[in-house]
């Protein structure tokens, strides 16, 4: 049985990041829980502290078969390359250009194209300045 988990990112804008990462990835912010009409509303009738906008968000997988991505304010800045990164998989070259130009119109940056052992990718980050690829 494989382990549930949640990939999480450290972040300076947790809003901007999820928004972004639901465009990139097909998923949704998460929902508040049913009831409620916010996170807030959730928050305050379980006496919990709303945390300043922008600390803390998630997006989750509208089919719930991928992992949860959860966004955290930290207040250090970004400082060196990613150790582990996110490959985007696109069917084939155009479909691979069309969405590194929807990710470009989304917030991210293009870096450069990689042409290695007969394929390519583009290696983009972020608005935050993440590395990821759209393989």
């Amino acid at each position: 049985m494989a382990t549930p988990f949640q990939l999480t990112f450290d972040c300076a804008d947790a809003d901007r990041m999820s928004a972004f990462w639901a465009t990139a990835l097909g998923y949704v912010v998460q929902p508040p829980p049913g009831g409620f009409d916010s996170w807030e509303d959730f928050l305050r009738a379980n006496d919990i502290e709303v945390p300043p906008a922008g600390s803390i968000s998630a997006i989750v997988d509208p089919d719930d078969v991928g992992p949860r991505v959860l966004f955290l304010r930290v207040p250090e800045p970004k400082t060196v390359k990613n150790r582990v990164h996110l490959d985007l998989r696109a069917d084939g070259d155009e479909a691979r250009r069309a969405m590194a130009d929807r990710l470009i119109e989304a917030g991210a940056t293009e870096v450069g194209r990689v042409d290695e052992n007969g394929g390519w990718w583009i290696v983009m980050t972020d608005p935050e300045g993440n590395e990821f690829c759209v393989a």
